[in-house]
């Protein structure tokens, strides 16, 4: 039955557009924390939501993994015949004005700043600052926040002239 009602509850959440899935996982306090104006394009937050924080205006893009653990334990624990090897388990804190581009990866045991933007297919496994744009595999700053928010205003004052 408990199967049953998870699989009923993700068909929920999949049905949903980005704001409406992200409303949905707030009003039921699926994630650690979760702020106002979020947009979820994923569906799947990986097996613990629960250590997921997501501050205001944060916006997820397809493809997203948000890797929470590490299962190194099984096979260090199958090769020494014991179980003395713990399953690694963190964190990942979104701060306010965040967006994840498609496909990005991020591992657990990172916070992510306030203004960031994280570029598509970026690996994050370490703490990003705020006001930042990153990318790459692992992820570096690339650039400010205010430089990017900048070029694309003036990108579409551009486009609106011609």
């Amino acid at each position: 039955m408990k199967r049953l009602l998870r699989y009923i509850f993700l068909f929920r959440i999949f049905i949903r557009n980005g704001y409406s899935r992200a409303e949905f996982l707030r009003n039921h306090s699926y994630f650690a924390k979760q702020g106002n104006h979020c947009y979820f394009q994923i569906y799947n937050f990986g097996t613990e939501p629960y250590l997921l924080s997501f501050g205001d205006n944060v916006y997820i893009a397809s493809g997203v993994k948000f890797v929470s653990h590490g299962i190194t334990n099984f096979m260090f624990n199958y090769m020494d015949k014991t179980n003395e090897y713990k399953k690694r388990t963190g964190k990942i804190v979104l701060g306010n004005n965040v967006f994840v581009g498609s496909n990005t990866i991020l591992l657990y045991d990172v916070e992510i700043g306030d203004n960031v933007i994280i570029g598509a297919g970026s690996l994050v496994n370490k703490n990003i600052p705020s006001n930042s744009v990153v990318a790459g595999v692992p992820c570096k700053v690339i650039g400010s926040f205010e430089e990017y928010k900048k070029k694309i205003k003036n990108s579409s004052m551009e486009r609106k002239r011609g």
